[in-house]
């Protein structure tokens, strides 16, 4: 016979903050839905392992959907699907709303560029008979991770005849792959005396292509001459193209399901594509929603979003512009009367590191989306940190619709810290606040999300919507 609960148990349920594991939670149909929800992510990860490779795939994702290409001299009208395009590395799609546009829209915005290793402009070289790629990292990264992995080789080329050339070697069974070589433990000595940030310097970070000669006894650089033949011979690409390309190597290989019972996936990329793809999930759902919705996926988020294709630029704000135009609506009064969720990821407290974290206040795997007030460094230095009445109004949206979730912090007060796009998106007079997925190993080659937050993450982005 179940014994009657205390007036404290009683109190307790009632007053204290509830941390559940989803695990326990969810039933058997949640949980299966959660794991069915991650299989066309993974789909998506493998598509879209670059910002352009993102945007190509999405958009024949859209098209499928019924999106058109967005002009900005039509009047669109409630359920309406248009996207734009920005220079193939940034996207922006909208379905449009039964409410004006001077009512605000929702906004759902992500990144889609990953920490990866750029080529500098004149990348190839010849050293001890092998030939090999300078590069320059791109974003925050421990840089001894990216050594000693299998690397492919994505992007483009714009060859001196005006041709655009895509690239992408060691994604397909039997394509080569690529790596940066390390020392062995015999001789690294001097090496592993070094911080472990500098285990493998910047200007180490050199990618092993080729060893065997062309063959000529005149020739010089032979190895060179013949890493240079077969791009020739496959892209049409001269030395000098280098200098006119976005080449970009990242870790080879697809997302896998991760652990014995399978409730996790590993893969390069989590940050920030685990965001941009829930979002994309729920904002084509939106058939015909009551406010439009609008979800960004930008660019450059790693690197500060700089640019035009990053969210420190006007694209987002032209394109609502625009969108109001016909309808003789200001821009400013849509983006003021507008709500967002920046939609990016968190750092989940990792079992083997767990001081980095003041625990009261970080984010779990399996515990649901996370909902992040402030990001930024000590002092909330950079950061958007959000008002308490569009918390709340996001949380009760959440707690309405059944989702699971939690907050976070990154990392420890003065231990670090960092920002995502919602200051940008803030300096635009829009009310915004974090939301995405707890992840352990953030930044690494091989990154790790539970298949049950980022199903919730898909359900709040649609609570959001509905709200």
């Amino acid at each position: 016979m179940e014994q009657e609960k205390t007036q404290g148990e009683l109190l307790k349920e009632k007053l204290f903050l509830k941390r559940e594991n989803a695990g326990e939670v969810l039933s058997a149909q949640e949980l299966a839905q959660a794991d069915s929800f991650c299989e066309p992510y993974k789909a998506f990860l493998n598509h879209a392992k670059t910002e352009r490779e993102a945007v190509a795939y999405t958009i024949q994702l859209l098209e499928q959907q019924g999106y058109e290409a967005f002009d900005p001299a039509k009047k669109y009208q409630a359920g309406d699907k248009v996207y734009q395009n920005n220079r193939g590395k940034a996207l922006i799609f909208a379905t449009i709303g039964k409410k004006p546009l001077s009512e605000g829209v929702k906004l759902l915005i992500s990144h889609i560029d990953s920490p990866r290793l750029d080529l500098k402009p004149n990348p190839l070289y010849e050293e001890l008979e092998l030939g090999l790629l300078k590069t320059h990292y791109y974003g925050g990264i421990k840089k001894y991770q990216w050594a000693a992995i299998p690397l492919a080789l994505h992007g483009v080329v714009c060859r001196r005849d005006g041709q655009k050339v895509e690239v992408c070697i060691g994604e397909e069974e039997g394509d080569p792959v690529f790596c940066v070589t390390d020392l062995l433990p015999h001789l690294g000595d001097e090496q592993m005396k070094r911080p472990l940030k500098d285990g493998i310097k910047g200007e180490e970070l050199n990618v092993l292509i080729g060893s065997r000669p062309f063959k000529d006894d005149k020739a010089s650089e032979k190895v060179k001459l013949n890493m240079l033949v077969l791009l020739h011979e496959k892209y049409g690409i001269v030395e000098g193209d280098f200098l006119t390309a976005e080449l970009n190597l990242v870790p080879a290989g697809c997302a896998r399901d991760l652990g014995l019972d399978r409730s996790m996936i590993g893969s390069y990329g989590h940050d920030d594509r685990v965001c941009a793809y829930t979002s994309y999930a729920a904002a084509v759902e939106a058939v015909a929603p009551e406010m439009t919705v609008v979800t960004v996926f930008a660019d450059k988020e790693e690197t500060g979003s700089n640019g035009n294709t990053g969210l420190d630029s006007d694209f987002v704000r032209y394109f609502i512009e625009d969108l109001a135009a016909p309808h003789g609506i200001a821009g400013r009064t849509v983006l003021s009367h507008s709500k967002c969720l920046s939609a990016d990821v968190n750092c989940a407290v990792d079992p083997t590191f767990q001081d980095a974290n003041e625990k009261r206040n970080a984010a779990y795997l399996n515990r649901g989306v996370v909902v992040t007030k402030y990001t930024g460094g000590g002092g909330k230095v950079s950061t958007n940190d959000a008002s308490a009445e569009y918390v709340g109004e996001v949380c009760r949206a959440l707690d309405k619709a059944g989702v699971l979730w939690q907050t976070g912090e990154l990392g420890k007060v003065d231990f670090g810290g960092g920002g995502t796009v919602a200051k940008f998106v803030s300096y635009m007079n829009v009310d915004t606040v974090d939301v995405g997925v707890p992840v352990l190993s953030m930044h690494a080659p091989f990154e790790v999300v539970s298949k049950t937050d980022v199903y919730m993450t898909y359900r709040a982005f649609k609570a959001f919507i509905e709200a």
